[in-house]
């Protein structure tokens, strides 16, 4: 009786150690993600890495019982984490938020795993490198995506449509005139088209893309075109672009 009393202690005092290892191990997780304000922070990585200990404690048991898996408990704590990790994941747009913070209660479920398993170093280790993963590799992040940001403002542009109206004899001569006007550093003219209208009337359309930004450059590169007698009407239309192709 005195063996099999102190068996059942010694395995207290162990199921004890790992279960106040999973809290403090993800209580420490997520510390990192509360200072940043994030949505799941020191109480929800805790409870996940708790949850997953004790789930995992139970495999390893009922498999010295001769009835469990421990490998089976350990795939369905990460599938059953995914909910939870789904209802931190917001979408606004096309903006995405969330998925580290979700990615982190999955790791903290792996975290929890391990110290249900017994396997106490590898889950601090783990605790380490999770938290460090969050903190080191967030500015390294953050710079890739200013750089990129960035490039995209740099590649922005603005493309006209400038429709030019005159009588169908003077087309050729117009024409000329306008790929002249925009044939210069800083535009690239893209497509020049004319169709018939009535009246004896031609217009010509013109697509041109810019990194100039305002009306003012193009109606200045197009003054000899808007002040040519032969001319009938000029009227364009700008859209930006993010990138000049």
């Amino acid at each position: 009786m005195t063996v099999w009393t102190a068996i059942v202690t010694s395995q207290v005092f162990a199921i004890t150690l790992r279960i106040l290892l999973s809290i403090g191990l993800g209580a420490l997780i997520g510390l990192e993600r509360q200072l940043r304000a994030r949505s799941a922070g020191i109480r929800t990585n805790a409870l996940v890495s708790l949850g997953s200990c004790l789930f995992t404690t139970v495999g390893v048991y009922t498999l010295a019982a001769g009835t469990g898996d421990p490998t089976r408990v350990a795939a369905q704590v990460a599938s059953g984490i995914g909910f939870l990790g789904a209802g931190v994941i917001l979408k606004q747009g096309v903006s995405v938020s969330g998925l580290n913070t979700a990615a982190t209660l999955w790791a903290s479920a792996a975290v929890g795993t391990l110290c249900g398993s017994g396997m106490e170093a590898a889950a601090a280790i783990g605790a380490t490198a999770i938290m460090l993963a969050n903190m080191m590799l967030r500015p390294i992040g953050a710079a890739i995506d200013a750089r990129r940001t960035a490039q995209s403002h740099e590649a922005e542009g603005i493309r006209y449509t400038l429709e030019v109206k005159c009588l169908r004899k003077d087309e050729q001569a117009i024409r000329a005139l306008v790929f002249n006007a925009l044939h210069q550093p800083g535009f690239i003219v893209q497509s020049i088209a004319a169709s018939d209208l009535p009246d004896d009337l031609v217009v010509i359309t013109t697509v041109v893309a810019t990194h100039m930004s305002s009306n003012i450059d193009i109606e200045s590169s197009i003054e000899t075109v808007i002040t040519t007698p032969e001319v009938l009407g000029v009227k364009w239309d700008a859209e930006q672009i993010t990138a000049v192709d």
